[in-house]
């Protein structure tokens, strides 16, 4: 059993800087390859050597920022998976607040494409999960767990990229009567 190390408040910071940086950039340009280490820097109010003892280069940091957010959404979908009734819209909720929170970068993820997949790996762990936990006995020609995962992931980046008029609660709202979670 390995204990671990308590970080420096100090490295916590910078990095937590240096977070903040890239989604203030990103939601002012929203292109991933204008970022440079000197305007991350800058932003950040720290020099570039700082960067550099936290971080390799900007693909380094954008892997650590990505893995992040891909952990604490795989957080929030494991607990919906769990979720009873009671709190199942109040959790799809709260997953939702979180993408808006982070929309800029995520929108940013998504024109590259890399996290659609992984949304779509997380999520379909999510409805594969629901199903197998559901009481009820589902006919043989239920949707496809890919296909219902599709939907969703497809509801999700529509929900960020449009119509962000329409409240994280609204969202919870028409996905749980779309699809009971199930």
């Amino acid at each position: 059993m390995s204990i671990s190390k308590k970080e420096d408040p100090r490295t916590i910071r910078s990095r937590e800087m240096f977070k903040n940086a890239v989604f203030t950039l990103i939601s002012e340009d929203n292109a991933i390859s204008n970022l440079t280490v000197q305007k991350i820097s800058d932003k950040a109010g720290l020099n570039r050597t700082t960067f550099y003892l936290h971080y390799q280069d900007i693909q380094d940091l954008l892997t650590q920022i990505t893995d992040e957010i891909l952990k604490e959404l795989s957080d929030k979908i494991l607990a919906l998976i769990d979720a009873k009734d009671l709190s199942e819209k109040q959790q799809l909720t709260q997953l939702l607040d979180y993408l808006y929170v982070h929309r800029n970068y995520l929108l940013s993820l998504f024109s590259m494409n890399q996290f659609e997949e992984q949304l779509f790996l997380l999520l379909k762990q999510l409805v594969g999960a629901r199903r197998k936990n559901s009481l009820e006995e589902l006919p043989a020609d239920y949707v496809a767990i890919d296909i219902r995962t599709s939907s969703l992931v497809g509801i999700i980046m529509w929900w960020i990229k449009k119509g962000l008029h329409f409240s994280s609660d609204y969202i919870a709202n028409q996905i749980y009567l779309m699809y009971r979670m199930q």
